[in-house]
């Protein structure tokens, strides 16, 4: 089994790509398959984030590249700077992570928080993409999602087809 244990540069050719959602991304600690279906750990830092297009080397040396999988999102838009901002200003008031883009935001599906912005004006639509949040003021991961409060045991995941 493959042991993914410490981040690394990019490689031409990584030897193979492990797609995950965000809420899989923020941990250390996973049991998991690469897209080839081999199986895989990953053991690394507490608190980081694997972002799309990050490699992660192996304790063999081999290099895998983490791919942001696509996920049900909500984009939103708004009439005007401040209105977004204000959308932005409520999500962030319920600690939601929040990915900020040109003109919009996009936020992992939620229909309470759906109806609140667009209780708040904005449009709303669903969409399935990768999803890459702010990673929070202090550059970690989110602290609701680490290790502790789960034990410190690996979780399991294995990529939907």
């Amino acid at each position: 089994m493959l042991t993914l244990t410490e981040r690394c540069e990019a490689v031409a050719e990584p030897y193979g790509e492990l797609v995950l959602p965000f809420d899989l991304r923020i941990r250390s600690r996973l049991r998991t398959r690469l897209a080839s279906g081999e199986e895989a750990i990953l053991k690394t830092e507490r608190g980081a984030v694997l972002r799309g297009g990050d490699c992660l080397r192996a304790e063999d040396g081999r290099v895998v590249r983490i791919v942001a999988g696509a996920e049900k999102l909500m984009h939103v838009i708004c009439a005007d700077r401040f209105e977004l901002t204000r959308a932005a200003y409520h999500l962030g008031n319920r600690h939601v992570a929040v990915e900020i883009g040109d003109g919009y935001l996009r936020i992992a599906a939620d229909h309470v928080l759906g109806e609140m912005l667009l209780g708040l004006g904005a449009k709303v639509e669903e969409l399935e993409a990768p999803f890459e949040p702010e990673s929070g003021a202090y550059g970690g991961g989110h602290g609701h999602h680490d290790d502790a409060a789960h034990g410190g045991r690996i979780h399991q995941y294995e990529k939907q087809d």
